[in-house]
């Protein structure tokens, strides 16, 4: 009787169920809440949603500790399509000069979602970042951080740039955070993405890339 809710309350589920499952490990359900030619853009990796689970199952088995936390859900529905944007934050744990710290990131998840027979799922995340910090897990040392190489990596992320980069890997320096171009023409997608235009993983890279 009410499909608009129903589909709001299925994307939601599986917004949801995307963080869960993805900080547990659960992966093979994990692999649900994504279409077949499903992509992830973050700052470490961009690429298909079966090459990321592979990924993280690999950081996983190493030790790498990333967790996600969700807040509130704004919701976009177009017939079968929709963008989402979900409040979060990204908790990563790890050494920095050789002391264990917490870097916290705040932003918000921007899917592009469709719903393909009867089911919705993710086609691409791009998260947003729009601030983040790092702090010592024991508060009596403190890593003393280059403040030149912080200063080159991008505002909205560069500590959880920082300790990254710091275990190895390569990070992304043109994603969207708070203000600025890039944030600008992900909008400008989503909208497109909503009137039922095209939109291709090759779009959130620059042209020189």
């Amino acid at each position: 009787m009410y499909p608009e809710r129903e589909d709001r309350s299925a994307i939601r589920d599986l917004l949801e169920n995307w963080a869960v499952w993805r900080d547990a490990g659960d992966w093979e359900r994990f692999r649900t809440v994504w279409h077949e030619d499903g992509w992830m853009m973050a700052t470490w990796f961009q690429g298909p949603a079966a090459e990321f689970i592979r990924v993280s199952q690999e950081g996983w088995a190493k030790g790498v500790s990333i967790l996600h936390f969700l807040g509130g859900i704004s919701i976009d529905l177009a017939g079968n399509r929709a963008i989402s944007q979900t409040k979060m934050t990204i908790s990563q744990r790890g050494p920095v000069q050789g002391i264990i710290c917490d870097v916290v990131c705040t932003g918000r998840f921007y899917d592009f979602l469709e719903k393909r027979d009867g089911k919705w799922g993710v086609v691409i995340r791009q998260p947003i970042y729009e601030k983040d910090r790092i702090d010592p897990v024991d508060p009596s040392q403190a890593p003393k951080l280059d403040a030149a190489k912080l200063a080159e990596l991008p505002e909205g992320y560069r500590h959880l740039a920082y300790i990254q980069e710091g275990i190895g890997y390569k990070v992304k320096r043109d994603m969207p955070g708070l203000k600025g171009p890039e944030v600008q023409a992900l909008y400008e997608r989503g909208a497109t993405w909503l009137k039922g235009g095209s939109i291709t993983p090759q779009m959130f890279f620059k042209q020189s890339a």
